[in-house]
């Protein structure tokens, strides 16, 4: 099980959508923290990596691959969903919404899947990377916003339902970054080394739901003891009612 400190010592990690951006710098941030082994899932081949580093063909589309992914680790303490898509667009296009969702919601439904066994033999953890476009939609990418509010969901059932079998599930809240995605955008945006420290903060500090950044920060205050977090919490007590 993951201690509640700032060492990844010993520890085996998975993070998708590793090749750049927020992925590569939770891949650095992992290695600095002293991880044994970080498998890096991509859709492009990596190079002049740490030896330590375990380079993975991972679309989270392709469920061939993600079982050879699985099948390829031997040890997990730490699976980080990273890999994601966010395009401009106004639902006009039932195909765009369709791609969103089968990226930021199917694919680390399917990842998590996956590697269960091994996170549960290891009593490790889940890090689903979502937006804080999950709880308030932008509208200039509506697609993002729905697949991520409806990814923010589905951490909330692994939450309830991974607990018994001994895996924390962990959302990241976070505000825009200084990535490919919204680089243009002219608005305050964070480093994605800095969110990926925080990332780790929160995981190893217990957090189940992480606000990384400075323009998410404000929302976390009183945010374990509001409403939202209240009715989660009473709506996880039925995980396992219904068969």
């Amino acid at each position: 099980m993951l201690e509640y400190s700032n060492t990844l010592a010993d520890q085996a990690v998975l993070v998708t959508g590793a090749n750049r951006g927020l992925g590569a710098a939770l891949v650095a941030e992992a290695l600095r923290r002293g991880a044994r082994r970080v498998y890096a899932g991509t859709r492009q081949d990596l190079h002049g990596v740490d030896d330590r580093v375990v380079p993975i063909r991972l679309d989270v589309t392709n469920p061939s691959q993600i079982g050879a992914a699985a099948g390829a680790i031997d040890r997990l303490n730490l699976l980080i969903n990273n890999a994601g898509v966010g395009h401009f667009e106004d639902l006009t296009d039932p195909a765009v919404l369709a791609e969103h969702l089968r990226v930021n919601l199917y694919g680390p439904h399917a990842v998590a899947q996956a590697v269960l066994p091994k996170l549960i033999a290891s009593g490790g953890s889940v890090v689903n990377v979502l937006s804080i476009a999950a709880l308030a939609s932008l509208p200039v990418m509506a697609s993002y916003s729905v697949s991520k509010a409806a990814a923010f969901s589905l951490t909330q059932a692994q939450r309830a339902l991974f607990a018994g079998r001994g895996v924390r599930v962990h959302a990241v809240l976070a505000g825009p970054m200084d990535t490919d995605m919204v680089r243009d955008m002219a608005i305050p945006k964070s480093q994605p080394a800095e969110v990926a420290r925080s990332i780790y903060d929160g995981v190893l500090a217990g957090r189940e739901d992480i606000f990384p950044d400075p323009m998410t920060a404000a929302l976390e205050e009183g945010w374990d003891n509001g409403p939202l977090k209240a009715l989660e919490r009473q709506n996880a007590g039925f995980a396992g009612v219904a068969s």
